[in-house]
């Protein structure tokens, strides 16, 4: 494993000020994001030569988590609505003392989920979370309705029960109401604007992958209202500016915009995966493991709908052809159940432990729907690999060396079906997000997949969101290639190598 030295941003100077809300399925975060750009030129290198940077500065974290209510596993919304208010005040605040005006604000959630708002733009119900059981009776009803090779053929997406058309198909009653994606319900609360964000619509499951509009030609089988979702508006387009009372509790400035950013995290974070080619894999490493590779076109193919293979939209009309697998929820949650037993290590201890044991270790699927759910993981993880014939002892260590070598399998496979099913090569492996600082992880999947692993950075979806933003303000310019140098620049990187040793890799 060899480490990149981080950059000196020695020459730069401010290239403006962007308040980037980043919304996770466990934690939430507001976070100011400043192009330097050396001349005061959108785009411009630095003075000592270099190209521009993007830094980010944290003023706001906040927890997120699903709650019992009504009958089911829903997100407190109104909870995080007001930890993003609190948020976007914070930042107005640290931009005032430092002399500074906000010139946006862009949002980015995970998908599927929605909240349902009537006419009079309130809120009928707290948003169900994706982990609730109930879409999964609803799977049979929608493709008895619709044959799941017409609905691929049509929007590319993977089969996932829990998918936002399944959701819908369990709701009573929707006449009179629209489906508001959870960015673009924060995002209407802050502006009064009613549209819904096209990388995030890509994952309901009625957005036409080829078209990149909404497949209305599916509402009608599905008994679903064809304005059941607000119109589209497309990463880097402005929304609206804020509405009063949004101004008067935050203290910005009332020309503060709202620009759509890719507002599906994976979105933001891909856009911000700092490849200098195009033949690279990226893995979105998080809660849930996105896998896949940046297309410019979706693959529609039998051979990929069995394979289930997703085609999202991604920033500049890109499509994101991936694979949803098991994530870093699963080492979390076994954290949480050994912590109410009173056993708190640090999560380098459980590392540093699980790297010391020997390989060909038990293996299990990570994406295995029985692991969605919070609960005994521990327990989970280890009937599952008493289901495959091996027998995973009840020792911290080794249940996380199977989580991680089952993911590094699993990130294998699926590049390598990606591969075959695209007709791509793939000569290097990014790991963007918090995954990216366990490497243990990076390691045993440069191994997995016989290709060099670059990690980092881990803020990768808050730096997608800015620049987005930044390019939107005209700051930065320039298409993916452009907006992903200044990630480069300004970013240390780590890169792993197949043939490395495991050992000492846990800490770096």
């Amino acid at each position: 494993m060899r480490t990149a030295p981080a950059p000196s941003a020695k020459g730069s100077v401010d290239g403006g000020l962007f308040a980037a809300v980043d919304i996770g399925a466990s934690s939430g975060r507001v976070i100011l994001g400043r192009i330097s750009t050396g001349s005061g030129t959108p785009g411009a290198n630095t003075a000592d030569g270099g190209p521009a940077r993007a830094t980010l500065d944290v003023v706001h974290r906040f927890p997120n988590a699903v709650v019992q209510c009504d009958g089911g596993l829903r997100w407190d919304f109104d909870a995080l609505f007001a930890e993003v208010l609190t948020g976007l005040a914070a930042a107005g605040t640290v931009a005032v003392e430092r002399g500074e005006t906000i010139t946006s604000i862009g949002i980015d959630t995970w998908a599927v989920d929605y909240g349902l708002v009537n006419k009079d733009g309130e809120l009928t119900a707290q948003p169900y979370s994706y982990r609730d059981e109930r879409s999964r009776a609803a799977v049979a009803r929608v493709h008895g309705k619709l044959d799941p090779a017409r609905l691929y053929a049509t929007t590319g997406l993977q089969f996932l029960q829990f998918n936002t058309l399944y959701q819908l198909a369990t709701e009573p009653a929707l006449g009179g109401l629209q489906a508001m994606l959870i960015p673009d319900l924060i995002a209407f609360l802050l502006t009064g604007q009613r549209r819904t964000e096209a990388t995030n619509a890509s994952t309901t499951g009625l957005f036409d992958a080829v078209a990149g509009d909404w497949a209305t030609e599916l509402f009608g089988p599905l008994g679903l209202p064809k304005d059941l979702f607000p119109p589209l508006i497309q990463p880097g387009e402005t929304l609206a500016t804020l509405l009063p009372s949004i101004v008067e509790r935050t203290g910005l400035p009332a020309a503060t915009t709202v620009v759509a950013v890719g507002s599906h995290d994976t979105a933001s974070a891909v856009a911000a995966v700092p490849a200098e080619q195009e033949d690279f894999a990226y893995i979105s490493s998080g809660t849930w493991s996105l896998v896949g590779l940046e297309l410019h076109h979706p693959v529609l193919t039998e051979a990929s709908r069995a394979a289930n293979f997703t085609n999202e939209r991604g920033v500049d009309g890109t499509t994101r052809y991936l694979r949803n697998v098991g994530g870093l929820w699963l080492l979390s949650e076994c954290q949480r159940t050994w912590a109410e037993g009173g056993y708190r290590p640090a999560i380098g201890e459980l590392l540093d432990a699980a790297a010391a044991l020997p390989p060909g270790g038990p293996r299990i699927n990570p994406d295995d729907p029985a692991f969605i759910a919070p609960d005994n993981m521990p327990d989970r993880i280890r009937a599952a690999a008493r289901n495959t014939g091996a027998v995973l002892p009840d020792e911290p260590a080794a249940i996380v060396r199977c989580i991680l070598d089952s993911l590094a399998a699993g990130y294998a496979r699926t590049i390598a079906d990606a591969e075959r099913l695209a007709g791509a090569a793939v000569a290097v492996v990014h790991i963007v997000g918090g995954g990216s600082q366990n490497g243990l992880l990076c390691q045993l999947t440069a191994q997995a997949t016989g290709k060099p692993v670059i990690a980092g950075p881990v803020e990768a979806t808050a730096l997608g969101n800015v620049l987005v933003q930044a390019r939107a303000a005209g700051v930065a310019t320039g298409g993916l290639p452009q907006l992903r140098s200044i990630v480069g620049a300004g970013t240390s990187l780590r890169r792993y190598e197949p043939l490395d040793l495991i050992s000492n890799t846990a800490k770096n």
